[in-house]
Protein backbone atom coordinates (compact mmCIF):
# COMPACT_ATOMS: atom_id res chain seq x y z
CA UNK A 1 0.00 0.00 0.00
CA UNK A 2 0.78 3.65 -0.56
CA UNK A 3 -0.76 7.18 0.42
CA UNK A 4 0.54 10.08 -0.41
CA UNK A 5 -0.41 13.21 0.60
CA UNK A 6 -1.18 16.01 -1.88
CA UNK A 7 -2.85 18.68 0.29
CA UNK A 8 -2.67 19.12 4.09
CA UNK A 9 -3.33 22.37 5.14
CA UNK A 10 -7.61 23.35 6.30
CA UNK A 11 -9.38 25.62 6.01
CA UNK A 12 -7.86 27.90 2.95
CA UNK A 13 -4.48 27.35 1.14
CA UNK A 14 -1.48 28.90 2.29
CA UNK A 15 1.76 30.49 0.64
CA UNK A 16 4.42 31.81 2.63
CA UNK A 17 8.03 31.21 3.48
CA UNK A 18 7.22 30.39 6.55
CA UNK A 19 4.55 27.18 5.88
CA UNK A 20 7.27 25.70 3.29
CA UNK A 21 7.90 22.83 5.32
CA UNK A 22 4.42 21.49 6.10
CA UNK A 23 3.12 23.03 2.44
CA UNK A 24 0.04 25.17 1.90
CA UNK A 25 -2.32 22.77 -0.35
CA UNK A 26 -5.71 22.05 0.88
CA UNK A 27 -6.78 18.44 1.33
CA UNK A 28 -6.07 15.23 -0.95
CA UNK A 29 -4.76 12.00 -0.50
CA UNK A 30 -3.63 9.35 -2.90
CA UNK A 31 -4.15 6.00 -1.90
CA UNK A 32 -2.81 2.96 -3.92
CA UNK A 33 -2.19 -0.26 -3.94
CA UNK A 34 1.21 -1.50 -4.42
CA UNK A 35 0.69 -5.08 -5.56
CA UNK A 36 0.10 -5.63 -9.37
CA UNK A 37 -3.39 -5.07 -10.15
CA UNK A 38 -4.54 -3.36 -6.89
CA UNK A 39 -6.46 -0.17 -7.39
CA UNK A 40 -5.93 3.75 -6.89
CA UNK A 41 -8.61 6.15 -4.65
CA UNK A 42 -8.08 9.93 -4.79
CA UNK A 43 -9.72 11.47 -1.48
CA UNK A 44 -10.70 15.29 -1.68
CA UNK A 45 -10.37 17.65 -4.84
CA UNK A 46 -8.84 20.51 -2.45
CA UNK A 47 -6.01 22.63 -4.09
CA UNK A 48 -3.64 19.87 -3.63
CA UNK A 49 -5.61 17.58 -6.30
CA UNK A 50 -3.52 20.11 -8.89
CA UNK A 51 -0.46 18.62 -8.47
CA UNK A 52 -1.85 15.25 -8.28
CA UNK A 53 -3.10 15.58 -11.96
CA UNK A 54 -0.01 16.60 -13.22
CA UNK A 55 1.71 13.54 -11.74
CA UNK A 56 -0.87 11.48 -13.27
CA UNK A 57 -0.37 13.29 -17.12
CA UNK A 58 3.09 13.41 -16.46
CA UNK A 59 3.17 9.69 -16.12
CA UNK A 60 4.36 9.61 -12.33
CA UNK A 61 1.64 7.84 -11.17
CA UNK A 62 -0.34 5.36 -13.24
CA UNK A 63 -3.78 5.60 -12.39
CA UNK A 64 -5.44 4.27 -15.77
CA UNK A 65 -8.39 5.85 -17.54
CA UNK A 66 -11.16 5.07 -14.97
CA UNK A 67 -10.62 7.51 -12.01
CA UNK A 68 -12.02 6.84 -8.75
CA UNK A 69 -12.46 10.30 -6.69
CA UNK A 70 -14.49 10.25 -2.79
CA UNK A 71 -15.33 12.93 -1.42
CA UNK A 72 -15.74 13.02 2.27
CA UNK A 73 -18.05 16.77 2.18
CA UNK A 74 -18.08 19.75 0.39
CA UNK A 75 -16.50 22.42 1.77
CA UNK A 76 -14.53 24.86 -0.56
CA UNK A 77 -11.49 23.74 1.13
CA UNK A 78 -12.01 19.76 -0.44
CA UNK A 79 -13.56 20.80 -3.46
CA UNK A 80 -11.16 24.07 -5.31
CA UNK A 81 -9.07 22.31 -6.62
CA UNK A 82 -11.30 19.99 -8.50
CA UNK A 83 -11.31 22.59 -11.71
CA UNK A 84 -7.63 22.41 -12.41
CA UNK A 85 -7.63 18.79 -12.04
CA UNK A 86 -5.81 18.32 -15.17
CA UNK A 87 -7.10 14.73 -16.23
CA UNK A 88 -10.65 15.71 -16.36
CA UNK A 89 -10.15 18.06 -19.23
CA UNK A 90 -8.82 14.32 -21.09
CA UNK A 91 -11.49 12.90 -23.43
CA UNK A 92 -10.07 9.72 -22.60
CA UNK A 93 -10.64 10.05 -18.69
CA UNK A 94 -13.44 8.13 -17.00
CA UNK A 95 -13.81 10.18 -13.64
CA UNK A 96 -16.89 8.64 -10.95
CA UNK A 97 -16.92 11.29 -8.54
CA UNK A 98 -19.00 10.11 -4.91
CA UNK A 99 -19.51 10.12 -1.82
CA UNK A 100 -21.64 8.51 0.97
CA UNK A 101 -23.12 9.06 4.51
CA UNK A 102 -26.28 9.61 6.36
CA UNK A 103 -26.40 13.29 4.90
CA UNK A 104 -29.15 14.57 2.26
CA UNK A 105 -27.46 15.42 -1.43
CA UNK A 106 -30.50 16.00 -3.65
CA UNK A 107 -27.72 16.41 -6.81
CA UNK A 108 -24.10 15.88 -6.34
CA UNK A 109 -24.19 16.95 -9.61
CA UNK A 110 -25.02 20.17 -9.20
CA UNK A 111 -21.90 20.60 -6.14
CA UNK A 112 -19.40 20.44 -8.86
CA UNK A 113 -21.21 22.37 -11.62
CA UNK A 114 -22.30 25.44 -9.30
CA UNK A 115 -18.70 26.12 -8.21
CA UNK A 116 -17.98 26.19 -12.10
CA UNK A 117 -20.56 28.76 -13.81
CA UNK A 118 -19.13 31.12 -15.79
CA UNK A 119 -19.07 34.13 -13.33
CA UNK A 120 -16.50 32.12 -11.28
CA UNK A 121 -14.77 30.19 -13.63
CA UNK A 122 -14.07 29.81 -17.68
CA UNK A 123 -14.64 26.31 -18.05
CA UNK A 124 -18.19 24.86 -17.36
CA UNK A 125 -18.43 21.11 -16.34
CA UNK A 126 -19.96 19.70 -19.17
CA UNK A 127 -17.02 21.47 -21.02
CA UNK A 128 -14.49 19.91 -19.05
CA UNK A 129 -13.87 16.82 -21.94
CA UNK A 130 -14.04 13.96 -19.63
CA UNK A 131 -16.40 11.21 -19.08
CA UNK A 132 -17.75 12.08 -15.85
CA UNK A 133 -20.20 10.35 -13.40
CA UNK A 134 -21.71 11.06 -9.95
CA UNK A 135 -22.67 8.14 -7.76
CA UNK A 136 -24.09 8.63 -3.77
CA UNK A 137 -23.44 5.28 -2.25
CA UNK A 138 -26.35 4.62 0.27
CA UNK A 139 -25.20 1.94 1.75
CA UNK A 140 -22.44 1.86 5.02
CA UNK A 141 -20.23 -0.36 3.69
CA UNK A 142 -19.58 -1.77 -0.13
CA UNK A 143 -16.50 -2.84 -2.21
CA UNK A 144 -15.46 0.23 -4.27
CA UNK A 145 -15.31 0.02 -8.24
CA UNK A 146 -11.11 -0.29 -7.65
CA UNK A 147 -11.51 -3.55 -5.27
CA UNK A 148 -11.57 -1.91 -1.52
CA UNK A 149 -14.10 -2.63 1.09
CA UNK A 150 -15.19 0.70 2.44
CA UNK A 151 -16.54 1.10 5.17
CA UNK A 152 -18.63 4.75 6.06
CA UNK A 153 -19.45 6.45 9.32
CA UNK A 154 -20.79 9.87 9.64
CA UNK A 155 -18.65 12.36 11.89
CA UNK A 156 -20.02 15.62 13.37
CA UNK A 157 -19.24 18.85 11.27
CA UNK A 158 -21.08 21.98 10.05
CA UNK A 159 -23.19 20.23 6.78
CA UNK A 160 -22.17 17.19 7.35
CA UNK A 161 -19.11 14.69 7.01
CA UNK A 162 -17.60 10.76 6.78
CA UNK A 163 -14.86 9.42 8.18
CA UNK A 164 -14.34 6.10 5.24
CA UNK A 165 -12.04 2.78 6.42
CA UNK A 166 -10.29 1.03 3.29
CA UNK A 167 -9.68 -2.20 3.72
CA UNK A 168 -7.19 -2.83 0.69
CA UNK A 169 -4.73 -6.00 -0.08
CA UNK A 170 -4.65 -7.18 3.59
CA UNK A 171 -4.13 -3.51 4.97
CA UNK A 172 -6.63 -1.38 6.37
CA UNK A 173 -6.65 3.08 6.14
CA UNK A 174 -8.94 5.17 7.82
CA UNK A 175 -9.26 8.52 6.89
CA UNK A 176 -11.04 10.86 9.24
CA UNK A 177 -10.56 14.57 8.33
CA UNK A 178 -12.86 17.58 9.12
CA UNK A 179 -14.33 15.96 12.77
CA UNK A 180 -15.09 17.48 16.10
CA UNK A 181 -15.57 15.76 19.20
CA UNK A 182 -17.98 17.79 21.43
CA UNK A 183 -18.97 15.40 24.42
CA UNK A 184 -16.28 13.29 24.43
CA UNK A 185 -14.41 11.07 21.82
CA UNK A 186 -16.86 10.43 19.22
CA UNK A 187 -17.62 6.06 19.81
CA UNK A 188 -18.55 5.76 16.08
CA UNK A 189 -14.77 7.04 15.11
CA UNK A 190 -13.65 4.73 17.89
CA UNK A 191 -15.23 1.75 16.04
CA UNK A 192 -14.22 2.67 12.43
CA UNK A 193 -10.57 2.98 13.12
CA UNK A 194 -10.25 -0.04 15.44
CA UNK A 195 -6.81 -1.65 14.45
CA UNK A 196 -6.29 0.67 11.46
CA UNK A 197 -2.77 0.42 10.23
CA UNK A 198 -3.26 3.99 9.55
CA UNK A 199 -5.52 6.46 11.15
CA UNK A 200 -5.04 9.80 9.66
CA UNK A 201 -7.02 12.03 11.72
CA UNK A 202 -7.62 15.90 11.73
CA UNK A 203 -6.42 18.02 14.45
CA UNK A 204 -6.91 21.88 14.07
CA UNK A 205 -6.29 23.01 17.02
CA UNK A 206 -4.08 22.55 20.43
CA UNK A 207 -6.83 22.26 23.37
CA UNK A 208 -6.61 25.61 24.40
CA UNK A 209 -7.74 26.92 21.03
CA UNK A 210 -10.31 24.19 20.55
CA UNK A 211 -12.02 26.39 23.89
CA UNK A 212 -12.45 29.00 21.39
CA UNK A 213 -13.95 27.02 18.30
CA UNK A 214 -16.29 25.00 19.59
CA UNK A 215 -19.29 23.61 16.77
CA UNK A 216 -16.49 24.75 13.98
CA UNK A 217 -16.36 20.91 13.22
CA UNK A 218 -12.05 20.24 14.23
CA UNK A 219 -10.34 18.10 17.04
CA UNK A 220 -7.30 19.08 18.62
CA UNK A 221 -4.21 17.16 18.99
CA UNK A 222 -4.68 15.33 22.03
CA UNK A 223 -8.60 14.12 20.50
CA UNK A 224 -6.75 12.52 17.70
CA UNK A 225 -4.38 10.85 19.85
CA UNK A 226 -7.00 9.74 22.13
CA UNK A 227 -8.72 8.09 18.97
CA UNK A 228 -5.68 6.37 17.64
CA UNK A 229 -4.79 4.84 21.81
CA UNK A 230 -8.69 3.59 22.24
CA UNK A 231 -8.85 2.11 18.73
CA UNK A 232 -5.09 0.40 18.93
CA UNK A 233 -4.35 1.95 15.55
CA UNK A 234 -1.09 1.34 14.54
CA UNK A 235 0.24 4.60 13.34
CA UNK A 236 -1.45 7.64 13.83
CA UNK A 237 -0.81 10.75 10.97
CA UNK A 238 -2.30 14.16 11.42
CA UNK A 239 -3.71 16.40 9.48
CA UNK A 240 -5.70 19.58 8.08
CA UNK A 241 -3.37 21.80 9.46
CA UNK A 242 -4.64 25.34 10.42
CA UNK A 243 -3.60 28.20 8.25
CA UNK A 244 -2.53 30.24 11.26
CA UNK A 245 0.05 27.52 12.00
CA UNK A 246 3.39 28.10 10.51
CA UNK A 247 6.12 25.09 10.46
CA UNK A 248 8.00 26.22 13.58
CA UNK A 249 4.81 25.84 15.91
CA UNK A 250 3.79 22.59 13.58
CA UNK A 251 7.21 21.23 14.09
CA UNK A 252 7.25 21.72 17.90
CA UNK A 253 3.64 20.33 18.14
CA UNK A 254 4.61 17.19 16.41
CA UNK A 255 7.43 16.65 19.14
CA UNK A 256 5.41 16.93 21.66
CA UNK A 257 2.56 14.96 20.54
CA UNK A 258 4.87 12.27 19.66
CA UNK A 259 6.09 11.85 23.51
CA UNK A 260 2.62 10.80 24.13
CA UNK A 261 2.26 8.30 20.79
CA UNK A 262 5.21 7.11 19.81
CA UNK A 263 4.02 6.19 16.16
CA UNK A 264 2.51 9.53 15.27
CA UNK A 265 3.87 12.04 12.56
CA UNK A 266 2.25 15.63 11.45
CA UNK A 267 1.55 15.06 7.30
CA UNK A 268 3.24 17.47 4.80
CA UNK A 269 2.37 18.28 1.40
CA UNK A 270 4.11 15.21 -1.14
CA UNK A 271 4.87 13.16 2.43
CA UNK A 272 4.61 9.38 1.63
CA UNK A 273 4.32 6.30 3.18
CA UNK A 274 4.33 3.14 2.01
CA UNK A 275 3.52 -0.35 3.72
Amino acid sequence: MKIKFYGTRGSIPVSDPNFMEFGGNTTCLFITGIDEGAGTIIMDAGTGIRNLGKDINSGKIEVGEDISLGFTHFHWDHIQGFPFFAPAYNPDSKIEISTAGEREIHNLKDIFSNQMQSIYFPVQLENMGAQITFVKYETNEFVGKKGALVSITDVIHPGGCIGVRFEFNGKSIVFCTDTEHPNGIDENVIKLSMNADVLIHEAQYTDEELVNHRGWGHSSYSQAIEVAERSNAKQLIVTHHDPDHDDIFLMRMEKKCQERFKDLVFARDNFELNY
